[in-house]
Formats: C-alpha cells, sequence, structure tokens
C-alpha cells in the first residue's frame, strides 16, 4: 500500500494499480479497508470515475470495520469526486453534501475542507 502511495504520488495510477492487485483478496478479511481507498484513489488518477466509485463505495458499505477512522468521512468526498468524474452530477453533489455535512464544525482553514468546498461550487 505504501508503494502504492509513492506511485500515485509520482502520478503513476496504473501501477499503483498493480501493486494493489493483490489486496483485493484479503481487503475485508483483515477488517481493514486503506487499500480500498488507495486503490479508489489510483482510479480516480487513471481517470476511471466509476471504478473509483465502486472501490470507495465498499467504504461507506462497511462503516462497522471503518468506525470513525477518517478513512469514513474522506470516502464521502473521493465518491464524490469519483461521480463528478463519471459525469454523475446529481450523486457527486449528495456526496459532497455529505462530507460537509461531517465536516461542519471542522476549522475553515483545514485545506482538505477548502478544496472540497470550492469543489462542490463548481457543481452548482
Amino acid at each position: 500500500m505504501i508503494r502504492a502511495e509513492i506511485e500515485l504520488n509520482r502520478d503513476r495510477g496504473q501501477q499503483a494499480l498493480e501493486l494493489l492487485r493483490p489486496t483485493s483478496d484479503y481487503e475485508f478479511g483483515l477488517l481493514s479497508l486503506p487499500p480500498v481507498y488507495v486503490r479508489g484513489k489510483a482510479y480516480l488518477k487513471v481517470g476511471d470515475g466509476q471504478q473509483a466509485a465502486v472501490e470507495f463505495q465498499k467504504i461507506l458499505d462497511h462503516r462497522s470495520i471503518v468506525t470513525n477512522d477518517i478513512l469514513g468521512a474522506l470516502a464521502h468526498l473521493q465518491i464524490g469526486r469519483a461521480y463528478a468524474m463519471a459525469g454523475d452530477t446529481a450523486k457527486a453533489k449528495a456526496a459532497y453534501q455529505n462530507f460537509l455535512a461531517l465536516w461542519k464544525d471542522a476549522d475553515p482553514d483545514v485545506p482538505i475542507l477548502r478544496q472540497a468546498k470550492t469543489e462542490y461550487a463548481k457543481l452548482q
């Protein structure tokens, strides 16, 4: 997973997906979804919004595994990005609204929150 993140930082989404391929058989058995999150980001990087949405939806569907991990909240933002990329504006707006509702009391200067608000405004 760390190597995949490094590849994402180098703008090599396809290489990240290749590195994450072996993790898909174990993601639910480990009760850990970070590889799913990174895989979703990799699909975003290669421009596959539909497949990215599938990955982020896995996290949203397994909240009992994620509990209060930040990935649970960030999955709302990322699935919004995925839907926007796939051209589904209605679902994208709903996902952004969910993320912004979760972060309504957050420091407004947090970079990811500012970025999410900007991206959401562009959907309007």
